[in-house]
C-alpha cells in the first residue's frame, strides 16, 4: 500500500477520454513505475461564483481538520494494538483496503445528494467527522481512566519499597500485635543498614531488643520490622524520620488484602473490555471519516477545478502514487498536457500566492494538485 497519492485534476480542452489516454500513454513510457488511476468526481452542484469562492477560502482548514481525525483514529488503533502485542489488521472501508477504496472512488449518492449545495455537502461531513472525533474522546477518556488506576496499583505492586503496597512482603507471623506491643515497618536506604541495626533499639525507650527483621530489599531501601511498646511508637517514628529512616504504616488484614486483590482483577477485565471496545469502534470509525474525506477531497477538487478552469466543468480527475525519484518526471508530464497559455499564467510569481486562496498547495502548477497522506 502506498503512503502518499497526489489528487489532480487537468484541464480537458477536447474530453475528458482523449486527455486521460494521452496521461496513461506519457506515464506508461516516462514514468511507468506510477500507479495511475481516475478519480471519479460526479457532477456537483456549482452554485454562484461567490458561494463558490466563499467555500474555497475554508476548504484548506476543513481538509486539515478531517484529515487530522483520520489520522488520529489510525494511531488509537496502532496504540491499542501495540499493548495486546498483535500486528495492526488492514484498514477498511466497507470491508474494501483503504487505498483501494481511494483508487476506485465512487461517490455515495445516498449520503451525500449530488442536487445538495456544496456548502451543504461540506458542512455534513464536517459535522459528521466533529461528531465521531467527540466520541472518540469519551472513549479514550473512558479508557485511560481506567489504565491509569491499573498504573497506579501496578505502580504500588513494582515501585519501590518506599511508594509500593507492602500486604505481599508482610507475613502475618512477621508481626505482633496486642494490648502493650505493635510491629513496625521501616524502610532502610540500603546505604544506611548497619546504622538502622546499630540504632534502632535506641530511637526511644522500651524498644524491644533484637526484634527487627529485613523482610525484603530492592535496589534502594530495605525493610525491617521493629517489636516495641504502643506507647512509644510516635517517638519511635519521630526519632526515625530524624535518622532518615520512614516508618511505613501498615495493617495487616486478609480481607483488605483480597479486596485490592479483587479490585485489580476487575480493573483488568474493565481493561481489556474497554479496550476491545475501543479498538472495534476505532476501526468502524476510520472507516466512516476515510469515506467522508475522501468525499470531501471530491468536493475539493471539483471546487478548485471550477475556479481554476472555469464553466462548463471539463476537466480529468485523477490519483497518482509517483516514488519521490519520480516525483519531477511525474509533474513535467502533466504540465506538459496542460495548455501553454494556462501554464504559463500560473507559473507567473505574481499569481504564486493566488492559487493559496483558492485552497490550493505552496507549490503552484499549471493544473489542480493537492497530497493525500494516508499514513
Amino acid at each position: 500500500m502506498a503512503n502518499r497519492y497526489w489528487v489532480v485534476s487537468l484541464p480537458a480542452q477536447t474530453s475528458a477520454s482523449s486527455i486521460w489516454n494521452r496521461l496513461q500513454e506519457s506515464i506508461s513510457k516516462h514514468s511507468f513505475d506510477t500507479p495511475l488511476y481516475r478519480f471519479n468526481t460526479p457532477d456537483l452542484r456549482v452554485g454562484t461564483l461567490d458561494s463558490l469562492l466563499s467555500l474555497s477560502d475554508d476548504l484548506i482548514k476543513s481538509n486539515s481538520f478531517v484529515e487530522g481525525v483520520t489520522h488520529k483514529i489510525r494511531r488509537q488503533i496502532e496504540d491499542l494494538e501495540k499493548l495486546s502485542g498483535v500486528d495492526t489488521n488492514a484498514l477498511t472501508v466497507d470491508g474494501i483496503p483503504v487505498d483501494s477504496y481511494l483508487t476506485r472512488f465512487s461517490w455515495d449518492e445516498a449520503k451525500y445528494p449530488t442536487m445538495s449545495p456544496l456548502r451543504e455537502i461540506v458542512d455534513t461531513i464536517h459535522v459528521q467527522v466533529a461528531k465521531i472525533e467527540d466520541d472518540l474522546k469519551v472513549r479514550v477518556a473512558e479508557y485511560n481512566n481506567v489504565r491509569s488506576q491499573l498504573n497506579a496499583i501496578n505502580r504500588k505492586q513494582s515501585g519501590s519499597l518506599a511508594v509500593r503496597d507492602l500486604s505481599n512482603l508482610v507475613k502475618p507471623e512477621d508481626v505482633v500485635i496486642s494490648e502493650h506491643l505493635v510491629t513496625l515497618l521501616a524502610v532502610v536506604p540500603k546505604y544506611s543498614q548497619k546504622d538502622w541495626l546499630s540504632s534502632y533499639e535506641t530511637l526511644t525507650t522500651y524498644v524491644v531488643p533484637r526484634s527487627s527483621k529485613k523482610l525484603h530489599e530492592d535496589n534502594e531501601y530495605a525493610l525491617y520490622t521493629v517489636t516495641l511498646f504502643v506507647r512509644v511508637a510516635e517517638n519511635f517514628k519521630i526519632s526515625a524520620r530524624e535518622k532518615g529512616f520512614q516508618i511505613r504504616d501498615f495493617e495487616h488484614s486478609t480481607e483488605a488484602q483480597e479486596s485490592r486483590k479483587q479490585d485489580l482483577e476487575r480493573l483488568m477485565q474493565d481493561q481489556e473490555t474497554l479496550r476491545s471496545s475501543l479498538l472495534q469502534w476505532c476501526y468502524t470509525s476510520y472507516g466512516e471519516v476515510f469515506s467522508a474525506w475522501m468525499h470531501f477531497c471530491a468536493v475539493r477538487v471539483f471546487a478548485e477545478s471550477i475556479l481554476r478552469y472555469g464553466l462548463p466543468p471539463n476537466f480529468l480527475s485523477v490519483v497518482l502514487s509517483p516514488s519521490v525519484k519520480s516525483e519531477k518526471k511525474v509533474r513535467s508530464i502533466l504540465e506538459g498536457l496542460c495548455d501553454s497559455t494556462n501554464s504559463s499564467y500560473w507559473k507567473s510569481e505574481d499569481e504564486a500566492g493566488a492559487m493559496a486562496g483558492l485552497g490550493g498547495e505552496a507549490d503552484t502548477y499549471p493544473y489542480v494538485s493537492f497530497t493525500i497522506n494516508i499514513t
